[in-house]
């Protein structure tokens, strides 16, 4: 099988600023696949490169077999791009506003008003096609930059942390959307900083400071997690966290709202003593302490180390 995106040994450095070293990554057609990482790890690079925007100063990328740059008209046929911050017309309505981008891509007159009625459904904007796009809500603005994307209909798809800012509500609803178009057999890469929208997809590949540090299925990532993980809940979490950190008894201690995730290597009993007398010690009770299966937060911290 023939990858719809294939990136082999992939290096951006911008002055002294190494933003990819040595990138490889490839996802199949018809897969989701999440790039997750922190700022400044190499996600909108990696994006930028693929789309033709940016030279890589090393390495191969193809965007459906062909190299984006020496074959960029063809590539832009079947390639669709969704910018962290997508230039919508605020002084044009919805329907403008794809009518605008289907003359972009120079889609036929017949074609552009089937396919913008499909998008208007498919996003439930039809009722607002008269209202200005700068009177959109942050969740429907970004279903209007997704339909401008998707109106010269691309078999790939790359979306570049498309849901931050967005309201919970609009954020389901704008996954339920890829997953239709995902169904449809459209190849997408994403990139997103939440965790639980990289759960969505196929597979999830970690970057840090522009390396792959590794690609996993979603079910198969608490595996990768070395130790035995608990969860502990205090009335004073933060004052808790500090307290075991400050002890040096523990591989990891991490807050998750207002709960602490906490590993090491010790038997069960020995361990939960432990975290009880260094709380103990700080003066503070712990109300519960618990085995809890890791998280995809949980390995990429690992990772991270």
């Amino acid at each position: 099988m023939v990858n719809d995106i294939q990136i082999s040994g992939l290096c951006k450095s911008f002055a002294t600023v190494t933003a990819l070293d040595h990138l490889d990554l490839t996802v199949q057609p018809g897969e989701m696949l999440g790039l997750i990482g922190p700022d400044g790890a190499g996600k909108t690079t990696t994006l930028r490169i693929l789309c033709g925007l940016l030279f890589a100063d090393a390495g191969q990328v193809l965007v459906g077999g062909l190299d984006p740059h020496r074959a960029t008209r063809q590539v832009r046929q079947f390639l669709g791009y969704m910018p962290q911050r997508f230039s919508l017309y605020p002084d044009l309505t919805v329907a403008e506003n794809l009518r605008f981008f289907a003359d972009l891509f120079q889609v036929p007159r017949a074609e552009r008003e089937r396919r913008m009625a499909e998008l208007l459904q498919f996003s439930r904007l039809a009722p607002f096609t008269g209202r200005l796009s700068a009177r959109l809500s942050g969740g429907m603005k970004q279903k209007l930059a997704l339909s401008c994307t998707l109106i010269h209909t691309p078999r790939i798809l790359m979306l570049d942390e498309p849901t931050t800012g967005v309201d919970p509500v609009s954020r389901r609803e704008f996954w339920e959307i890829l997953a239709s178009l995902k169904g449809e057999g459209v190849t997408i890469l994403v990139t997103t900083p939440y965790m639980d929208e990289a759960a969505r997809c196929d597979r999830v590949a970690f970057i840090h400071r522009g390396r792959i540090l590794t690609v996993a299925a979603p079910a198969a990532i608490p595996g990768l997690y070395s130790q035995k993980l608990y969860e502990v809940i205090t009335s004073d979490h933060l004052a808790a966290a500090h307290a075991l950190r400050a002890s040096g008894a523990f591989a990891s201690v991490q807050v998750f709202g207002d709960r602490i995730h906490l590993s090491g290597s010790a038997e069960d009993a020995a361990f939960l003593e432990a975290v009880r007398a260094c709380l103990a010690q700080a003066g503070i009770r712990a109300d519960s302490i618990a085995p809890v299966t890791p998280g995809i937060e949980d390995v990429f911290v690992e990772l991270l180390k």
